[in-house]
Formats: structure tokens, sequence, C-alpha cells
């Protein structure tokens, strides 16, 4: 067996110390899957004088600078999160010839281009399984098994807070606070759960994997998000009268020109949906994640399992290591990322995507004919439309069929504008087949 590896840990919090514990209870069937041993160099931690059970205290250092500098590091795990210093440590670590593997989803969406350049300029490199969906093992067959095929569409759950609450919404018929309540009780959503439930940590996640599926340049900026405050009984209600359930989607799709040749661009958003229930996401229930991709000879794949946690996240960190190190031991450098294509980023407004809208009217002659006509105005088809109640509780239900998501707001905001209606109660976008 060849020479041992020495790997530095950056972090040890609920991830990092389950990668310690991986890393030594696994300890002897690593070195046979790598061909060589791995051992870790030192954990980089702001608190040294806390407990952390099953790590060796000798390990820690506060001086993360030198420890991804140290010529005798071969590989660094970042588990620290958030932009800085984990991107400084990160470039300094491959600028020193270290290949480095990181779970920051945050960092890869905002700044990726600028890691992806350092691995190609040091010949390092750069390993993220864990940044999305985490145990579920998604970007490597992006990366490598389907880089030969066709990617149209990405779509699915990556965030397994807001698909509890949501789940909890449907199934049990509580409220998004107390189902928020109920999630942070249960540990799957943080004291402050704003970058959940608003949709950044999707948005971040919907940016990586469409840089990955379509190879070109996509941020976090980029992504149109909607997250799932705004999501009430009503809406949960009136996706079950449809037969549906409300899902927060990350949607990547590959937008072909008019020739049907070449790619116009993407579109990439992020915000709650309803699907029908007969579709496969629908029965992803809880906190777990799931993630569609349709490709044009693969056809379509699906990936489904835990998203979060420390030891799902742990467990794509360790395959990330196993690949890396044994690219070290056989000095061949991994695949790295491609972003030829340069595809624009289409605005929302050019998506093409259908509507639920549910509007309080008056029940009087005509209402319907006025409403289908602010519909005609702004060039929407109405797919299906019904009326709920009488009276003061008279409800119209409509479902579009498919069109520019500013031609179906622009109608929303016409149908406010109406005498006839009393308010629009109910405003949701509809995926999955029509």
């Amino acid at each position: 067996m060849k020479p041992g590896l020495r790997v530095a840990l950056l972090g040890c919090g609920v991830v990092g110390t389950e990668v310690v514990r991986l890393l030594n209870e696994q300890a002897d069937d690593l070195a046979a899957r790598v061909g060589a041993p791995l051992e870790l160099a030192g954990i980089a931690v702001r608190r040294p004088d806390r407990v952390r059970a099953g790590v060796d205290p000798e390990l820690l250092t506060t001086d993360a600078q030198v420890l991804v500098t140290r010529d005798d590091v071969d590989i660094v795990i970042e588990v620290i999160g958030g932009i800085e210093p984990a991107r400084t440590l990160m470039l300094e670590a491959m600028k020193t010839g270290k290949s480095v593997i990181t779970a920051n989803k945050a960092l890869l969406a905002e700044d990726g281009a600028t890691l992806f350049a350092a691995a190609r300029e040091y010949g390092a490199d750069l390993y993220y399984e864990a940044s999305v969906a985490g145990a579920i093992p998604l970007l490597r067959p992006l990366r490598e098994s389907l880089v030969g095929d066709h990617i149209h569409r990405v779509l699915g759950i990556v965030n397994g807070t807001t698909n509890y609450i949501l789940d909890q919404m449907d199934t049990h018929g509580a409220g998004f606070n107390d189902a928020l309540e109920e999630a942070q009780a249960l540990g799957y959503a943080e004291a402050d759960p704003t970058a959940d439930v608003e949709g950044f940590d999707a948005a971040a996640k919907a940016a990586i994997l469409a840089q990955l599926a379509f190879h070109t340049p996509v941020t976090a900026a980029d992504v149109h998000r909607e997250g799932i405050t705004e999501v009430s009984a009503a809406d949960v209600a009136g996706a079950q009268g449809m037969d549906c359930v409300v899902k927060l989607l990350a949607i990547c799709e590959r937008i072909p020109s008019q020739d049907g040749r070449n790619g116009r661009g993407v579109s990439v958003r992020v915000y709650p949906a309803m699907i029908p229930r007969s579709h496969p996401l629908a029965s992803v229930r809880e906190a777990y994640n799931a993630v569609f991709v349709e490709a044009e000879s693969a056809g379509s794949l699906m990936f489904y399992g835990a998203g979060a946690g420390g030891a799902p996240t742990a467990s794509a960190i360790l395959g990330d290591l196993v690949a890396v190190a044994r690219n070290v031991v056989g000095g061949t450098p991994g695949p790295v990322e491609v972003t030829y294509a340069k595809l624009p980023v289409l605005p929302m407004g050019e998506t093409v995507t259908r509507y639920y809208i549910q509007v309080d009217v008056t029940d009087e002659a005509g209402v319907l004919a006025t409403v289908a006509e602010e519909f005609a105005r702004h060039g929407v088809s109405i797919q299906a439309v019904r009326q709920v109640g009488s009276g003061e509780e008279a409800q119209l239900v409509v479902v579009t069929h498919r069109a520019p998501d500013a031609a179906l707001s622009a109608t929303v905001e016409g149908l406010r504008g109406l005498e006839i209606v009393r308010e629009v109660t109910s405003v949701m976008r509809v995926e999955g087949d029509e």
C-alpha cells in the first residue's frame, strides 16, 4: 500500500464531527478503497476548548491559514460554510497544490467561477457533491455519467425544511407557522429559517445544478426566487381540489431557439407550485429530497433520498474524499468544470408556465365573460374554469394553459382592477404535464 494521505478539515460542527467519526470508524475500509491510508492532519475551529465527542483535541487549531498551506497536507475538506474566510482558504489550498472538497453551496453559487478557475490553473481537484441534496448522488452523475448526453431539464425538491412544512400543511392541515415550529423542534429548520423558507437555499442549489447541467455560468443572483411564506391554507386546499400538492420546486430548463437547433437560453427558478398527485415528486414526504433529470438519450432519471443532516452530508463528503484520494494516488486529476455554452439566463417573464388563480367575484350575470375577456386581452388561454359557491361566497377557479409568465402576471393584475372582482385570493404556478 502507498504512503498515507493527510487530510485537513475546516470546521467541526455537526457535519465536521460526522466526517471525523466516519474517517475513524471506516479507516481500514477507506484505505483499501483508496489504496493508501487517510489520516487527519488537523482540524481548524473557532473554539478549540469546546468538547467534541470522538475528536482528538490535539488535532484542533484556530489557525486555518497555516493548516491549509502545510506541506504535509494533501487534501482539504471545507465545512465551515459562508463566503469568507472559506473562499480565501480554499483558494490558498489549491494554490499550494491541494485538492479541495466542500459542501459550501452558498459560495459555489455566488463565486464558483473563481474556484473552478483556480482548480484548473493549479491542477487541483474541486469536488462538491455534498453541496446539493445531501447524501443523494446527484452532482457526479451530472458531472460525469451524463456529460455525453444533452440535458433538457432538472426539476426537483432540494430543500428538506420547506418540504416538511408543506407536507404537514397538506397531510395534517397545519398552518404555516405551526408547521415551521414543528420543523424547528425536530431539527429540520434553523432558529432563523429565512434561508430555507424564503428560497435562498434552494436558489443556490438550483444555480449549481443549472451550471452543471447546461455547461453555462449561473449564479444565485440569476435565479428567480420565491419562498413559501405566502403559501396559505387556501392555496393548499385549492391544490387538493385539483388532486394536486404544493411543493417548493427548483426548476432548471434549457430553452431551445425557434429553429430547435441551438439553445436560446436557460431558465432557472425556485417557487412553490402545484403538481399532480400522480407525479412522482408529489409522493416525496417530510424532509426528503428528490430530483428529476430529463436527458435526450437517457430519458427521465430520478434521484431520491435524505437531503440534509450531519450523517447524510458526511456520507457525500466521504464519497468525494475517496474519489479525490484515488486521483492523488494515481496522479490523475478529476474532471474540471466546463462552461463553454455561456447561454444567457432568461428573465422570469419569458418563462412559459401555467397558473392556478382563485378569484372572489360578485355573483351576477356576465361575470365569467368579463373574466375570460381579461385573460384574452393578455393572450392567455384558459384550460379550465369552475365556480365555487354563490352569492357573497362566489368564487371562480381558473387554470390556464401554458403562457409567458409576464402575460400571466399581467392578467392577475388586470383581474384585481375589475369591479366584479372583490379579491384575488390565490395565485400559484402549476407544474407537471398539462
